[in-house]
């Protein structure tokens, strides 16, 4: 849960690419999906640009401020409910928050997308679309397998559902892609959306 680890900045621009407001960028998806590495590869991106960018990674909170929940439904929805509330303090104190957390149920996503916009702070969902399969095929730290195993219950995609957003600011599919070239997708939307995130970067610059 740091700034520093990804080389975000607190700088400001001066070339017309600072944010104009603070926002929650929120990536969601099935573990292995590659969240937290193209959110990794945008903050460095945004960090190059003098942004305000803070990561919020959804394995480190579950070690520190959600150390007391487990993987029952009433604590995966406590767990987005406080990764929702941290990040919705840092959008307001004017970061680009880039939060990577499973969140499978829809319910509390919507949750804190209600939050956000009580409080007036854009909120961007980005669905990380990755297949299962290939998720499954990733597996860095073994999980699936146990998983398959039963040696972990409620494991999301496999014994616990993951729902998938109905309408989601980003869709990415990173099968065959790297993760910059999704970040830089990502980015993009940032610079469109009407809530004036990202102000665009002029040519050249």
């Amino acid at each position: 849960m740091s700034a520093a680890r990804t080389g975000a900045s607190t700088g400001t621009s001066t070339d017309g690419g600072r944010a104009s407001t603070g926002a929650t960028v929120w990536f969601t998806g099935l573990s292995g999906a590659g969240k937290s590495t193209v959110a990794g590869q945008l903050a460095a991106i945004l960090a190059e640009r003098g942004e305000r960018v803070f990561m919020l990674d959804g394995d480190d909170l579950r070690d520190g401020l959600n150390a007391d929940l487990g993987f029952a439904p009433e604590d995966r929805a406590e767990n987005v409910r406080r990764v929702g509330e941290v990040a919705l303090l840092f959008a307001r104190a004017s970061h680009l928050t880039l939060v990577t957390v499973i969140s499978p149920y829809a319910r509390g996503r919507d949750a804190v997308r209600a939050r956000h916009a009580a409080h007036q702070v854009p909120f961007v969902e980005v669905h990380v679309a990755t297949p299962l399969e290939v998720c499954e095929g990733r597996d860095p730290k073994g999980l699936y397998r146990r998983a398959r195993a039963g040696e972990i219950e409620r494991f999301t995609g496999i014994s616990d559902p993951y729902e998938a957003p109905a309408a989601p600011e980003v869709v990415l599919a990173t099968e065959g892609r790297a993760p910059r070239e999704s970040a830089l997708e990502v980015l993009e939307v940032l610079e469109v959306l009407e809530a004036g995130i990202l102000v665009p970067r002029r040519a050249g610059s």
